[in-house]
């Protein structure tokens, strides 16, 4: 058992760091409260090797790890939060999903822009109705000719409003086997995007509308049967999601910190009362902990163990922790930590969406929970009985 980088580890960390400090540290706070996704850095990270780290070099990624990907997210987050999503989006989530299971057609047709920075590729999953209870979703393939026609919607789709392609979850058949997914492109007819709507954190997104839309057989990305594949890599997502959490924490942890060492109040620097030692020293327990539990999950998950358990785990204690870190940072930093010149405010409001993004804490105690037990707990009412 090994609690330290390696040397090859700690020189791509400190070669990510220097890279943001260079490019993103002087942009950062109007980066973070500026609407749209940030196209620049994305390119900026695509020409870096920052995008597609996870992926194969078969087909033009990095051929590196998620504890890569994570140690990528930390160090762009502690330089520029709003950043660290670009590192998100570009090997995680819809990307990675994609990544594993496209065609070599659909590689060819997509993959090269999404590689480049110069397209996103969204998830199309939550529903009006079925949120927690995906499987519950209600979006329908319907079968036409070689193809199919598309109806229903969704909602919550992060980054909808900039999106170029979109990776839909959608139901074949009846019953868990009969979903799979698609990948529809932005202005296929039929498919209408709804007036932007705004997160707590300032990001936006739109509902998404299906009107009988077309998809080609060459769009069908897991047909019936897929969503235990799909749902599988989640898991990642889960992992880039925590490490988000906990490195907003620690940015607004060291912002905190230097507020702390600097501040005089009755003669005296903050960081020489009691009663604020004390909330660094909890921060501090957080911030270690939440980092052993969050490189547990990476490792282990690169090393192809069983890692559902371990990730809920970490982003669980991660997503409350991070929001925790932020809140008590603001209460450290008064008026300058509430004030949006501040990006401890910027990392309060986006750390409280992590907690309910990427699976709620109640769902990941839940999975705990039949971890802890060795048994499944649905959360459905019981069948009844004649």
């Amino acid at each position: 058992m090994d609690f330290e980088l390696t040397e090859e580890q700690r020189m791509f960390r400190d070669s990510v760091r220097g890279l943001a400090q260079r490019h993103l540290a002087a942009g950062a706070l109007e980066r973070a409260h500026a609407p749209g996704f940030p196209f620049d850095v994305a390119k900026l990270f695509a020409a870096q090797g920052l995008t597609g780290i996870t992926i194969a070099e078969a087909d033009g990624g990095q051929g590196g790890s998620l504890m890569d990907a994570v140690l990528a997210i930390e160090q762009v987050a502690l330089v520029c939060p709003r950043s660290a999503d670009v590192v998100q989006s570009g090997n995680f989530g819809p990307f990675r999903t994609f990544a594993e299971y496209a065609s070599p057609w659909q590689k060819q047709r997509y993959f090269a822009k999404l590689l480049a920075g110069e397209a996103i590729i969204a998830l199309g999953m939550t529903e009006a109705e079925a949120g927690s209870a995906v499987t519950d979703l209600t979006t329908r393939a319907r079968p036409d000719g070689e193809g199919f026609r598309v109806s229903g919607g969704k909602v919550f789709t992060s980054n909808s409003p900039d999106a170029d392609l979109f990776l839909v979850y959608l139901r074949f058949a009846e019953g868990l086997e009969g979903i799979g997914s698609v990948l529809l492109e932005r202005g296929a007819d039929g498919f209408e995007l709804g007036q932007p709507s705004r997160y707590m954190n300032g990001e936006t997104w739109c509902a998404l509308y299906f009107d009988e839309v077309y998809v080609p057989p060459e769009n069908v990305l897991l047909g019936p049967g897929g969503f235990k594949r799909q749902i599988a890599g989640f898991n990642a997502e889960r992992i880039g999601n925590t490490a988000r959490s906990l490195a907003l924490g620690q940015f607004a942890f060291e912002r905190a910190r230097e507020h702390a060492m600097t501040r005089q109040q009755f003669g005296r620097p903050l960081c020489e009362f009691q009663g604020i030692q004390w909330k660094f020293a909890d921060m501090q327990i957080k911030l270690d902990a939440g980092r052993l539990l969050l490189y547990r999950a990476a490792v282990n998950a690169d090393r192809g163990l069983p890692l559902v358990q371990e990730t809920s785990i970490a982003k669980a204690f991660c997503n409350q922790a991070g929001f925790e870190l932020c809140n008590e940072a603001m209460q450290i930093m008064g008026g300058t930590g509430y004030s949006q010149e501040s990006l401890v405010e910027y990392c309060f409001r986006k750390s409280r969406g992590w907690q309910i993004a990427g699976g709620s804490s109640e769902m990941m105690k839940n999975r705990i929970a039949e971890g802890v037990f060795e048994r499944r707990f649905s959360q459905r009412p019981p069948k009844a009985h004649d």
